[in-house]
């Protein structure tokens, strides 16, 4: 996801339209896990499409999102039945609330910096409850998915007043983390819009290593969104964890 772009109301208005749940397989995979959980604190919410979709089927429980994006939140609070809080991990004291945490779009990615991250995996094990989980996914470095990120997600869509709003990605740029532009452009703007993403993606080993630091375990890991094995060429690594000795 661009860093903060989505702060711009406008924008965060079109999101869905760039990135429709109809659909997505990753909303296949978490939105059983979400209707099976009492409470639940989707981490990275967006416009809060995977909660309200729990809503409409009927699930019953504490639904919380969570994002640092004003415009997100904004887009997300057409539904007044979930409760939703504009910040980050690190602004956040919930001590044993949530059932279930999930991270969907690879959210997880945007903690960049190892403290940054320590931080966020410190505050999810505190909010998990004896015997919750934290899943989430990262992409897997070793499929390199970047390098096809420029066709993929380049486009454009027809907002709600009918104008066409355009997207170029530039292809990444590779190294400790990866790097790539957003470019938006309409007719009807004075100019462009353009974010620098930065994500990280971390190997399984140290994946495995940030989680035990925060006293949390996996449970299960798979490589793609049937629950397939993981291995050198799987698109994802989808990880399932609880607070260690639960």
């Amino acid at each position: 996801m661009p860093d903060r772009l989505f702060d711009d109301p406008e924008l965060a208005a079109l999101y869905d339209l760039f990135s429709p749940c109809d659909g997505r397989a990753d909303f296949a995979f978490y939105l059983p896990l979400v209707m099976s959980a009492k409470t639940v604190l989707d981490v990275g919410c967006g416009t809060g499409a995977l909660l309200h979709r729990a809503r409409i089927e009927g699930h019953k429980g504490r639904l919380c999102g969570l994002d640092p994006a004003r415009g997100m939140i904004e887009q997300a609070r057409r539904r007044s039945d979930v409760e939703w809080v504009l910040g980050d991990l690190a602004s956040v004291a919930w001590e044993g609330e949530f059932d279930l945490i999930v991270m969907s779009g690879h959210a997880f990615q945007v903690f960049v910096g190892d403290d940054e991250l320590r931080v966020a995996l410190a505050a999810i094990r505190s909010a998990l409850t004896e015997g919750g989980r934290f899943v989430f996914e990262t992409r897997n470095p070793l499929a390199r998915a970047w390098e096809h990120w420029g066709r993929e997600y380049s486009g454009e869509v027809t907002d709600g007043a009918g104008a066409v709003v355009r997207v170029v990605v530039e292809e990444p740029v590779e190294g400790d983390v990866v790097r790539s532009s957003h470019t938006f452009t309409s007719s009807g703007w004075a100019g462009s819009r353009v974010s620098q993403s930065v994500l990280r993606f971390l190997d399984l080993d140290s994946l495995a290593s940030f989680l035990a630091g925060a006293g949390l375990e996996i449970v299960e890991q798979f490589g793609d969104w049937d629950r397939g094995p993981l291995s050198d060429f799987a698109s994802e690594i989808i990880t399932v964890a609880r607070r260690a000795g639960d």
